[in-house]
């Protein structure tokens, strides 16, 4: 009886075993054909070019083509959609953004929960916007602009792309912590937004740096601050926005996330590979010309930055009662 029972331990203990062997072997001959990696916006935005750029390193490393399928509309939720319902073997990846963990508030009737259904993977860059103001405003300093704002409520403007957005929210939290009565005008996309506040139809936009920068060195824009934790390399004497209200800070991210059940091996081998493209000198330029710097670590801390943000976000989009739906 006792060898009958160490009989069925044996067996029982090979058949669990068995399919984390293979599954694991799977993983190792990973990628063998080619990854489409989903991003939910059109072609030539910051959004699409971060994804061709980690898509052509991966390329190189794996010997496999990832090839970036765009999926715009909605906010990138179609792209999104088409992710969460993807097969989980690591061949369909999604280009995740800022977007998401802001979608997960502002629109009430979404088909997935981000957080539940798709997997991070790794993160690839954080951008921060820079507050700027047309020369008219009289205000030089985050300070001088809220009493202005203040001594003129509902009057101020602020630009940007789109609700939802991160020149959006980064408005809205700076309203909501700095207490002055901002109206928000929306683009249809940052370039007719940030024309408006160069021809001074508007007064402020929380813009994206790299679309910025050059207005701001030719003098059509005053950089007042930038909306990170810390100073930015392209803009290093212009102040953080969070050295007038502790604890501000917006900034637009993207990495890499995959449908739930993914497995782990396969999901640790892309964080190996896009880790060791965030230490290559000419991404890390690359990044840095696209207003960025990389966001390097592990599955977990990226998933952690993505937690983190829904919920800051959601706090802001109710506070401005903005809806998508």
């Amino acid at each position: 009886m006792q060898l009958v029972r160490r009989e069925f331990l044996r067996l029982t203990a090979a058949t669990v075993a068995a399919p984390a062997l293979l599954q694991s072997a799977w993983a190792q001959s990973y990628p063998s054909r080619p990854v489409r990696i989903i991003v939910g916006y059109a072609a030539g935005g910051a959004t699409d070019v971060v994804a061709r750029l980690i898509g052509q390193w991966l390329s190189e490393r794996l010997g496999q083509p990832f090839v970036v399928e765009n999926r715009p509309g909605a906010g990138s939720n179609i792209g999104t959609e088409a992710v969460v319902k993807a097969v989980p073997d690591g061949y369909t990846l999604l280009l995740t953004a800022a977007a998401n963990a802001i979608n997960a508030t502002l629109y009430s009737a979404l088909n997935y929960n981000f957080i539940r259904d798709v997997a991070p993977v790794a993160g690839i860059i954080r951008m921060a916007n820079v507050m700027v103001v047309h020369p008219a405003v009289p205000a030089k300093t985050v300070p001088e602009f809220i009493a202005y704002a203040k001594a003129h409520p509902g009057k101020v403007n602020f630009a940007s792309g789109g609700i939802g957005g991160s020149q959006h929210v980064s408005g809205e939290l700076f309203r909501m912590m700095a207490g002055v009565d901002m109206v928000h005008v929306s683009y249809r996309g940052g370039a007719p937004a940030l024309a408006d506040v160069l021809g001074g139809q508007v007064q402020v936009m929380f813009d994206n740096m790299s679309t910025s920068v050059e207005h701001v060195r030719s003098g059509k824009l005053r950089a007042l601050a930038v909306t990170a934790a810390t100073r930015h390399a392209l803009l290093p004497d212009i102040p953080r926005v969070g050295d007038f209200l502790p604890g501000y800070e917006a900034s637009s991210w993207f990495g890499i996330g995959a449908p739930r059940d993914t497995s782990a091996e396969i999901v640790d081998k892309l964080n190996r590979e896009i880790n060791a493209g965030l230490a290559d000198p000419k991404i890390k330029t690359r990044l840095m010309d696209l207003g960025g710097t990389s966001l390097a670590g592990s599955p977990g801390d990226f998933g952690k930055l993505v937690a983190d943000e829904t919920e800051k976000w959601a706090k802001v989009v109710k506070f401005s009662g903005a809806k998508a739906d």
